[in-house]
């Protein structure tokens, strides 16, 4: 009975035991093969150990042996380590060669070879000169041990660069002809120096001069001649660009430094320069300021190379704004201009430039027609979005018609802060800004038309009322009547006159007297303010000398009008309306700014004296309530005229919305009902007159219908009279 209770407990063991190890994982590098973990041989893997390297299997994990010739870092790594690197024997191992070779690496290897300028085994001098295309047609080869140069022809020059084909020099681009007398001094020495660098160059012993120092020369003149204004013609404009296009022909090649950026005061370059035996290939970007300049070195070759190339980008910051003659246009890209916007033909488009001019300059002679365009860059110097009254254009300098062009250049895309330019050939280019004459809209004309139309009805009206009315004479009468005078004025000259552009003297004439008489309105309304503080303030005094209310009504706007054009006439007229010019606008909205915060004070002090008067223990409450009623309407008048003025300016200064601009028309054509309802319609001794006016006017038609009617009844009661000679009756 024990034997078998032990053989039980024995089988239970084991079957426990069999069943861990069946649970149980294998480590890291084994695999699991029928229940057994036995060795992964990682180095099936392929490309584990990556190349140059081969793989080592080992129980539980491999290595990495680097091949000859390699190492590893760190040494046996394994594949989530690195890979194996090459060894440079001639540094590492310090490999020696023979006095007539050099250590030269190999991936893997090294080998003594030759320097450059040698050959064969023995290391003799290679004769370069030897073979024809070394240095072309317009040189001589010298050879020398271990190299060769190129003395350039007389005429020839390969700037410096010894080992380049020589090519053609005009030196004849920096001599100052007879109709260059009138450009400054300081440019005459400037082509005067470059002639001679040029000169030097051309010679037959060549001769490397120092680039840098041309390019600062240059600069330096391009400085003094931007700060004096001597560019002042589009000849002087046309000859300055060229110059300076030419002088970066001779300097380029001349600069040491693969890449020279200098800045100066009103000048910013980058030039770019390589020198090798093959052609260079790829992109080249320069940037400056202001501008990119994006191109292949393909077309910076062209279609030979001597065994150097340039490229260079140069930046003009004040040459946009030097003269109003550098805004003009070219012919062909106004008629262009008129094509693509038909909306504006027969329009004055205004032209503007909105960067930087910049010239870009490369060594490759045929720039006419380039094999692929070029892209540039701009940064506009005043940040605008493109409308319907605003369009750019990607130009160049026309040296034959002295204006923009913007023929060969397209624009690629734009946005309010930078315009990008696409163009087959290389020049000065700019971006240019077209304004256009923006249409007023059918709907805005409408609402001015008759809004003025039925102003003009209703300030008629007033005058009539504040001139004829009995019961409403005074002071404040007075101002009423010259206000609604001024207001009447003013409306019927813009209605009639303010599209009156093609005639430039009346068109003036037009602005001068709608800005004398806006600015009158504005005086008369000071002085109801001042007449409604004395009223309450100084125990009702409520009389102002005509004279002082002329002289401020009717003199300050005229001393106003006389300041301002004298000191700017042409603010007077613009090219789409007969009223005062963008710059000018100060002239009429400062004294109304003025106007209206004095008024705001005195009706201020006025509530706050009133609500005194009223709070008093024996107030006089007839005429309070009298001069609360005036002081309600002339605030209303304040609120409603002065802050519709107020409230334009900033509309001018930010160009608003479609929602402000319907706003401010309606509230500015109906500026003369406003008056009628505020100072007729809403005063009850007015209304009273009326009311006795119309009383009379239908009593007196009544009167004359009695009789009429009494005069037909008596006469049909009367007996006809019979005439003597023929006996009929007459009525």
């Amino acid at each position: 009975m024990l034997p078998n209770m032990v053989l039980k407990w024995a089988l239970l063991l084991l079957g426990l035991f069999l069943l861990c190890c069946e649970s149980h994982e294998c480590k890291e590098g084994f695999q699991k093969i029928n229940r057994t973990c036995v060795d992964e041989d990682e180095c099936e893997r392929p490309n584990l150990c990556g190349d140059n390297a081969r793989c080592l299997n080992t129980l539980g994990s491999y290595y990495c042996i680097c091949d000859e010739g390699f190492e590893s870092k760190p040494p046996n790594f394994t594949a989530d380590k690195g890979q194996c690197v090459d060894i440079n024997e001639c540094f590492k191992k310090k490999v020696e060669c023979s006095s007539e070779k050099e250590c030269v690496n190999t991936l893997g290897s090294y080998n003594c070879s030759c320097p450059k300028g040698y050959r064969d085994s023995e290391c003799a001098d290679n004769d370069e000169c030897e073979r024809t295309d070394v240095c072309g047609t317009n040189a001589n080869c010298y050879n020398y041990e271990g190299s060769y140069s190129c003395k350039c022809h007389q005429g020839y020059s390969n700037y410096g660069n010894d080992q380049s084909k020589c090519i053609e020099i005009n030196c004849d681009e920096f001599k100052i002809e007879s109709d260059m007398e009138e450009m400054p001094k300081q440019w005459k020495d400037l082509l005067t120096r470059l002639r001679n660098s040029c000169e030097s160059l051309s010679g037959p012993d060549g001769g490397r001069q120092t680039g840098e120092q041309l390019l600062e020369n240059l600069f330096t003149s391009t400085d003094e001649l931007l700060t004096d204004g001597s560019i002042a013609s589009g000849e002087m404009l046309s000859q300055f660009l060229g110059a300076v296009e030419n002088s970066m022909r001779l300097i380029g090649p001349q600069l040491k430094e693969p890449v020279t950026t200098m800045e100066t005061h009103n000048t910013f370059a980058e030039v770019a320069v390589t020198r090798s035996q093959t052609p260079p290939t790829g992109s080249v970007t320069l940037s400056t300021d202001s501008a990119l300049f994006n191109t292949s070195w393909e077309t910076v070759v062209g279609n030979s190379y001597p065994g150097f190339a340039f490229v260079a980008l140069v930046s003009y910051k004040d040459l946009n704004s030097s003269s109003d003659q550098f805004h003009k246009i070219s012919r062909t890209s106004q008629e262009q201009e008129s094509r693509e916007r038909s909306d504006v033909k027969g329009k004055n488009i205004t032209y503007q430039l909105n960067s930087n001019v910049v010239t870009a300059v490369v060594s490759n002679p045929e720039t006419k027609q380039l094999s692929e365009p070029v892209m540039l860059i701009f940064t506009h110097t005043e940040e605008r979005a493109e409308s319907g009254g605003v369009a750019y254009s990607c130009v160049f300098w026309n040296e034959a018609e002295g204006a923009w062009s913007g023929r060969g250049c397209e624009r690629a895309w734009s946005n309010g802060t930078h315009t990008g330019c696409s163009c087959s050939h290389l020049s000065s280019f700019a971006v240019l800004m077209a304004l256009y004459p923006i249409q007023d809209s059918f709907e805005l004309v409408l609402i001015t038309r008759v809004g003025l139309g039925l102003s003009l009805v209703c300030l008629f009206l007033c005058i009539l009322t504040f001139r004829f009315c009995r019961s409403i004479q005074g002071t404040r009468n007075s101002i009423h009547l010259h206000l609604s005078v001024c207001l009447f004025i003013a409306d019927l000259v813009f209605l009639c006159g303010i599209s009156s552009t093609h005639n430039k003297v009346a068109c003036s004439i037009v602005a001068g007297l709608l800005h004398y008489f806006f600015l009158s309105s504005f005086c008369w309304m000071l002085l109801e303010g001042v007449q409604l503080y004395r009223m309450l303030v100084l125990v009702f005094e409520n009389t102002i000398k005509h004279l002082y209310m002329y002289a401020v009504g009717y003199g300050v706007p005229l001393a106003v009008i006389i300041i301002s054009a004298i000191s700017y006439p042409q603010g007077y007229g613009t090219d789409r309306h007969c009223w005062l010019s963008l710059e000018f606008m100060w002239s009429f909205f400062a004294p109304v700014c003025i106007i209206v915060v004095l008024n705001s004070l005195v009706f201020v002090m006025t509530v706050w004296k009133l609500a005194e008067k009223f709070s008093s223990l024996n107030p006089d409450l007839s005429k309070l309530r009298k001069i609360r009623g005036f002081t309600v309407t002339a605030v209303a008048q304040l609120c409603v005229l002065g802050g519709m003025w107020v409230f334009g300016c900033f509309l001018f200064q930010n160009e608003g919305t479609q929602v402000l601009l319907y706003l401010f028309t309606i509230l500015n054509s109906l500026q003369g009902a406003l008056i009628f309802i505020m100072h007729c319609l809403l005063s009850k001794p007015v209304r009273e007159e009326y009311c006795k006016l119309i009383s009379r006017i239908c009593s007196q038609k009544e009167k004359k219908y009695s009789e009429f009617s009494t005069n037909v009844s008596s006469n049909s009661q009367r007996p006809l009279r019979s005439d003597q000679t023929t006996g009929e009756s007459k009525i």
